[in-house]
């Protein structure tokens, strides 16, 4: 009779192990497999669109804190994961390092806003700067005048290596920013595809990728603004700001102008293919503060003084206007095409 108990408890006893772990085995897999289904409608793209404006003006930086190319109105853009390009021209492939390896931006030097580029061909741009010659740049030489000399350097800790493009080009922005013939170095972004790891600030955004990092960009390959956020910020500071202070990759004219509303779109599609997913807000340093015309900063610290009054939102490093976005289908854009949003 004993052995009979103990044969019927242990057998109880397995079947209610194995039920146990069926039970376990299926929450894990029921729990795994929402992740696999929340994670898929993320980031898949929304099957229905809303028009909501147009393009006004695209603005491709080839170098980095300097200012935009020249572009028609016709002219159309290619739209890749390393950022917008026209022609050889990708956006901030170029950007400036100090005798230190270090990232030379507009924050420290604000002249920079007065170097301006413009295409003479598909693979030669010019660069022009006040009381300087003019500084030739053939795209199809980069490489072979780098003779392989690179340089490690970083962008917000998120650390990259560069190609130098030659002795002439650093004297040339050496002369403009330093009045001096040496401490500045202009580097080449030479990949294909975004290579670096996602900065620190940008680290604990979900929907951020590797993949949208870009080149030499502070934190993803494209940006938005509203121009109707600009002119509700322009309302409530002494002086307007240009929109180009705020470096937007594209600057959206709304049909119906809603400022701010670009802080609750999740997907933008700009004609009938170039689909972004929004991934964060812009956040501002000082950089907008500097007048794009004569390369000083406001002596009131405007814009940022007052976007720090209205938005700036907890655990952010600065106030946020416009949005970060990450390329999900390439295309092609231009001026004047629709831009749409998700409709829900």
């Amino acid at each position: 009779m004993t052995n009979q108990l103990l044969f019927l408890c242990t057998i109880t006893t397995t079947t209610a192990i194995i039920h146990s772990v069926n039970v376990a085995f299926f929450v894990i897999f029921a729990a795994v497999a929402y992740w696999i289904y929340s994670t898929w409608r993320l980031n898949s793209p929304p099957s229905k669109w809303r028009r909501i404006g147009v393009v006004d003006r695209m603005n491709i930086y080839p170098l980095k804190s300097a200012g935009p190319l020249e572009l028609n109105p016709e002219d159309e853009v290619t739209c890749d994961l390393l950022g917008l390009r026209f022609n050889a021209a990708h956006d901030r492939s170029l950007m400036l390092v100090g005798d230190q390896n270090q990232m030379i931006s507009g924050r420290q030097y604000p002249k920079l806003v007065l170097v301006h580029p413009k295409m003479l061909s598909p693979t030669r741009v010019v660069f022009t700067a006040p009381d300087m010659e003019d500084l030739e740049l053939d795209y199809s030489h980069v490489l072979e005048q780098s003779q392989g000399r690179g340089v490690y350097t970083s962008i917000f800790g998120a650390k990259i290596k560069a190609l130098l493009c030659g002795e002439r080009y650093d004297k040339w922005f050496s002369r403009f920013l330093l009045g001096q013939e040496s401490g500045m170095r202009l580097a080449y972004y030479p990949y294909r595809k975004p290579v670096r790891a996602i900065n620190m600030r940008m680290i604990h955004q979900p929907l951020v990728t590797c993949d949208d990092t870009g080149t030499f960009n502070n934190a993803t390959s494209y940006m938005l603004i509203n121009l109707a956020s600009v002119k509700d910020l322009n309302t409530r500071i002494p002086h307007p700001a240009h929109p180009l202070q705020f470096r937007g990759s594209f600057q959206l004219r709304m049909d119906e102008e809603v400022a701010y509303a670009e802080d609750n779109w999740k997907w933008v599609r700009i004609g009938e293919n170039t689909i972004f997913r929004v991934l964060a807000p812009c956040t501002r340093c000082i950089f907008p503060t500097t007048n794009i015309f004569t390369g000083e900063r406001d002596q009131d610290g405007e814009p940022l003084k007052t976007l720090n009054k209205y938005r700036l939102w907890p655990h952010q490093t600065g106030p946020s206007l416009g949005i970060q976005m990450g390329l999900r289908q390439t295309g092609v854009v231009k001026a004047g095409d629709a831009i749409y949003i998700e409709d829900e």
